[in-house]
């Protein structure tokens, strides 16, 4: 089969397409034949070997990738036959080889499709949508919120304005470019802007019409979220789930003197609930099409360097997603 190999850490071109012997399932697994693939932003941070959090080093050689979609062409021994053939999406774990035509993975960990799901959707919800209901459960929503949600043409941005316009909050959506603006007017939110515009705040709070921002949902963090931050009005609330809400540099004076609430959505609080239980609920939304992930157009395998480097760069919108072919 053809894989993505990194053999250092670097930049998105240490990211090689290579062919390499097929996996074999081993006792309780099954291999999938990957028709998506999913790209996160820890992917790109464990490529460069600057992670944070619990992710160890990988051992180089390795074929990074955590979430894929396909179907499963072959069983480990002891797995059930029904599995043979069945439409099928898997979270890897902190184990690596996603960016594949084969992968393979416990059967306990695997969530089976019906034949209408569509793969990329799929490989979308398996990671980032269970990090999307964990930031739900931190965060209980109301019709009465006016809700801002920052990078919200991402891939868990886009979920958050869906599901706060799905419950009859007021929803803001801000994103950076035209063209992500308007991905996120698509999807429901009553006010787009675009946050890269020096005067983005003065337009939302001319679109509000005198309400206040009581929610924040910041997957930007930096100036941007800062920005957000200033946009609460008092007794409001900000939950942070970005790779850098570490960058807001507002204080505890600063939320005392607002009566304001600040909540870490990643970290422990992601751990509080079973992986699976926060699947579940991910795949459902998506069965029942109370959420539909927003998918960047798909990039092949043999382009996961142009495609990191895309991310990376903030020219992507929505769920980042590979696709393999034999």
């Amino acid at each position: 089969m053809h894989a993505i190999r990194q053999h250092e850490f670097g930049p998105a071109e240490v990211l090689r397409y290579e062919k390499v012997p097929d996996p074999r399932p081993g006792p309780g697994q099954v291999r999938i034949e990957v028709a998506a693939a999913g790209i996160h932003v820890l992917d790109t941070m464990i490529r460069q070997g600057n992670q944070r959090g619990p992710f160890p080093h990988p051992e180089l050689p390795m074929t990074p990738g955590r979430e894929v979609a396909g179907v499963v062409d072959e069983l480990g021994e002891g797995v059930d036959a029904e599995w043979l053939g069945r439409r099928v999406v898997a979270h890897l774990g902190q184990a690596s080889g996603g960016y594949a035509e084969l992968a393979v993975r416990d059967v306990e960990a695997v969530q089976a499709l019906p034949d209408n799901a569509d793969f990329d959707a799929a490989v979308a919800m398996i990671g980032t949508g269970r990090t999307t209901m964990s930031i739900l459960r931190s965060t209980p929503l109301s019709a009465d919120d006016v809700v801002l949600v920052t990078s919200a043409a991402g891939g868990i941005g886009a979920l958050l304005v869906q599901h706060a316009n799905n419950i009859g909050a007021t929803v803001v959506g801000a994103a950076g470019g035209r063209t992500k603006v308007e991905k996120v007017r698509e999807l429901g939110a009553d006010v787009a802007v675009d946050y890269t515009a020096p005067d983005w705040a003065r337009e939302v709070r001319a679109a509000l019409d005198g309400r206040a921002v009581n929610l924040v949902l910041d997957g930007a963090g930096g100036e941007y979220g800062r920005t957000a931050f200033d946009l609460l009005g008092p007794g409001g609330r900000i939950t942070m789930y970005g790779r850098e809400f570490g960058e807001h540099r507002f204080t505890s004076d600063d939320l005392i003197s607002r009566a304001l609430t600040a909540t870490v959505a990643l970290g422990p609080n992601l751990l509080r609930v079973p992986m699976r239980t926060l699947e579940n609920e991910s795949l459902a939304a998506l069965a029942d099409g109370s959420l539909v992930p927003l998918v960047n157009p798909p990039f092949a395998l043999a382009d996961a360097p142009r495609a990191h480097a895309a991310l990376e760069n903030r020219e992507t919108y929505g769920k980042v997603v590979l696709r393999p072919r034999r």
